[in-house]
């Protein structure tokens, strides 16, 4: 039996003025299911998640969300139950606020947070600091914290409404290394969390992709190329089409690496 749908996009278009941003895009995401989405600068990925997060609206096709169709429905509400962790947030969040009014700030969708955190706001808030391991800089503000500290601060901001479906937009954008992997662990462990949130991972970096992940959508000229299970999809002929140019895609242990074949010495992605 099918598990319920959390996400179903038909034949998805969005055209502004001569150009087609996206063409027929059709995509399912079921409960239980994590995603990773894939493709080159310029292939869509962006222009999705801002289709179906209410902020770009489409030309044609039909796109529900956790029950509810566009159109039909008040966005600004629905966007309540959907977690989006992007860098694009950091640039609206004050530099003197508080780690622990920017997680209550995501119960109200508020950037900025002007509404006064009420006592469950602030346990609510700390229990999800200690969730995301940082609870000892809860008065830290936010001019003071690492990147990988404010991406997990995002990821508490965006679970402070108990969404059903989690974003990562290049969660790992600026993060070293090690502040990565530790980063990649977290994500682990939130996606195996019982009664956590559907995850969608946008990213560059097959190695990204960590094991919880079950399936990937790859992009190419804003319609989808491949979309199912990443042992069908995160492969050397798929990403070599979707990026034009000869792949590599090696799989250990649950992980990925990818090598760009061109002239000269190869490098890694």
């Amino acid at each position: 039996m099918a598990k319920p749908l959390i996400l179903e996009i038909s034949g998805l278009t969005v055209v502004r003025g001569t150009t087609t941003i996206l063409g027929g895009v059709d995509w399912r995401v079921r409960r239980g299911e994590h995603w990773a989405i894939l493709g080159s600068n310029g292939s869509g990925k962006t222009s999705l998640l801002k289709s179906l997060t209410g902020y770009l609206s489409p030309t044609s096709g039909a796109l529900t969300l956790l029950g509810q169709h566009y159109g039909d429905t008040d966005w600004r509400e629905l966007r309540l139950h959907v977690g989006l962790v992007t860098s694009a947030l950091q640039a609206s969040i004050p530099p003197a606020e508080q780690a622990i009014e920017t997680v209550v700030s995501g119960k109200y969708a508020q950037l900025d947070l002007w509404k006064q955190p009420t006592r469950v706001d602030r346990a609510e808030s700390l229990r999800l600091l200690r969730f995301v391991g940082i609870a000892g800089l809860a008065a830290r503000e936010w001019l003071f914290l690492s990147q990988g500290e404010r991406q997990r601060i995002l990821i508490a901001r965006a679970l402070m409404a108990r969404p059903r479906l989690l974003i990562l937009d290049e969660p790992c954008a600026g993060l070293d290394p090690v502040a990565r992997e530790e980063f990649l662990r977290f994500i682990e462990a939130l996606a195996g969390r019982r009664g956590g949130p559907a995850l969608v991972l946008v990213t560059h970096h097959v190695e990204e992709i960590t094991p919880a992940f079950t399936h990937a959508l790859v992009l190419r000229a804003g319609s989808v190329f491949a979309a199912g299970p990443k042992e069908r999809t995160v492969t050397s002929r798929v990403l070599s089409g979707a990026f034009g140019t000869s792949i590599s895609v090696r799989g250990s242990r649950g992980r990925y690496q990818a090598t760009v074949n061109i002239k000269g010495p190869a490098r890694h992605l």
